[in-house]
């Protein structure tokens, strides 16, 4: 069963979503949360993200705008029902871009890890004429989550990542006595 279809995992999603537009998620999300991520992925060698627990999540390897250091982020994507991923620079409605979208608008080609798969991808902005219908399959999966661009006052940027090769697979790593 999978995310998409687990009725649990449904009703989480629809009883938590309202609560993650509030101001205090918006403030305390940003604060609290990379945290959690960090030590999740700790405790589970590298193979659970928090986020991952109700929703897709991938950790986007990309090439700094200014620096070109390489950056992970951990975020929420939307299949887009071809083997693509959406994903929306949201950043808890901030006023501001995550620096993540200025990184792929300087750099679209990137790295995905998703489900222990460790993908180069292509990135590309949606176009405004496809915007509703991403925002339409985003909502689908996290509803209301449109609101974040609402709340931010700024057009939040939705990325599609195709993949382009399969660089292989992320093992967890062994344990040894």
């Amino acid at each position: 069963m999978s995310l998409d279809t687990d009725p649990i995992v449904r009703i989480v999603r629809l009883t938590l979503a309202p609560l993650t537009r509030t101001r205090v998620f918006r403030w305390l999300g940003p604060r609290t949360l990379p945290l959690f991520e960090r030590i999740l992925k700790g405790v589970s060698a590298n193979q659970i993200q928090v986020s991952g627990l109700l929703v897709h999540s991938l950790t986007l390897l990309s090439k700094g705008a200014r620096t070109s250091e390489i950056r992970a982020t951990e975020l929420m994507y939307t299949p887009d029902g071809l083997g693509r991923a959406i994903v929306a620079g949201t950043s808890f409605a901030r006023e501001k871009h995550p620096g993540w979208t200025w990184n792929l608008l300087a750099n679209p080609e990137a790295e995905i890890i998703v489900r222990g798969r460790h993908l180069k991808v292509q990135a590309s902005l949606i176009a405004d004429e496809h915007r509703d219908a991403a925002w339409t399959r985003i909502e689908s999966q996290w509803p209301g989550y449109r609101a974040y661009e609402r709340k931010s006052g700024r057009i939040v940027r939705l990325f599609l990542l195709k993949p382009t090769a399969e660089l292989g697979r992320v093992e967890p790593p062994t344990l040894t006595s």
